[in-house]
């Protein structure tokens, strides 16, 4: 069942948001259930890192070679994505496919990724310390890098678009409650209230079927952003297959620079797997919305690719 708890959760959203779209006996449940999953949605993702927090050895949590060198892999891609936009700056479908490109590129390490490391004999420890480093980078390089690209936000947004550190304190903000106030609620509940702690730990796979909780919540989003578009087929096409192609290469650059510096699941996890809901959101802060249909299609793909890690995981464990 475990080897198809991903998968299920993506048909799931699916199925749900095109049945409540399609469904016109819906539409008053589908007005009234709305804001109910706009408000699970972080308590998941909340959640799913408060149990994961509650498992890490905190005295592990120090910077590590590895942790250098996916950042500095995060920046050359973030780098050369930028150059290519400013080089297609002209041609209009062209530039909203590298911007969607880079909101899979530019955003923080998911506060998922901690699970999937466990789930697959990884360091939760140095990974939950990398997704501190990565969330803090990215709050600087989106607020830096996303209104050089868009120099009509400000009369987009009403001539009120942020000052840098209006956005650098918004995105802060956001990633703090969902990723540092659960890792201060794990590290107190381990010091102050051990037994309950030690009851959450010791229920098989929770922080992983509340991810797969919020997965459904987040593909239901994302078909809602394709469905709701007014981009044309070809080019949501070519989001599609350019997130599914960058998906792997950071994939496998991950894994290369962890074979090297001694943590070869850590790295693949910590650059590919991305906080992609947070990524939608700063889509629609600064980029064109189809911008956001990137980090939409994004997290299927590395969803689609956690799955296959965990089930070979599995597999090799079993001696199949």
């Amino acid at each position: 069942m475990k080897d198809w708890t991903l998968p299920t959760a993506i048909a799931l959203g699916t199925v749900c948001y095109l049945t409540f779209r399609w469904v016109p006996a819906l539409d008053e449940a589908g007005d009234w259930l709305g804001p109910v999953f706009d408000t699970l949605f972080p308590v998941s993702v909340f959640l799913t890192l408060f149990v994961t927090a509650c498992k890490v050895d905190f005295h592990d949590m120090r910077p590590h070679r590895w942790h250098l060198g996916v950042l500095v892999a995060q920046l050359l891609l973030v780098a050369g994505n930028v150059g290519i936009i400013f080089w297609v700056q002209s041609d209009l479908e062209q530039k909203l496919l590298w911007e969607a490109v880079l909101t899979c590129i530019i955003g923080p390490s998911a506060s998922a990724a901690p699970v999937v490391v466990g789930k697959l004999g990884g360091n939760i420890s140095t990974m939950t310390s990398y997704t501190l480093i990565s969330s803090l980078a990215s709050a600087l390089m989106i607020p830096a890098v996303f209104p050089l690209l868009e120099a009509s936000a400000n009369a987009t947004l009403g001539g009120n678009a942020p000052s840098f550190m209006s956005a650098f304190l918004m995105i802060l903000q956001k990633v703090s409650i969902v990723l540092l106030l659960p890792l201060a609620l794990g590290w107190l509940m381990q010091h102050g209230a051990k037994g309950l702690c030690k009851r959450l730990v010791s229920i098989p796979d929770l922080s992983f079927y509340l991810w797969a909780f919020s997965l459904s919540i987040t593909t239901g989003i994302t078909v809602k952003n394709i469905v709701n578009s007014d981009a044309s087929l070809s080019l949501l096409l070519w989001i599609a297959v350019a997130c599914f192609l960058l998906c792997w290469v950071q994939f496998f650059m991950g894994r290369f620079i962890g074979r090297r510096l001694g943590e070869e699941i850590n790295s693949g996890q910590a650059l590919f797997q991305k906080n992609t809901a947070l990524s939608i959101w700063v889509a629609y802060m600064y980029l064109n919305p189809v911008a956001s249909i990137g980090a939409g299609c994004y997290v299927l793909w590395q969803n689609i690719i956690n799955s296959l890690e965990l089930w070979q995981y599995r597999r090799i464990g079993s001696g199949k």
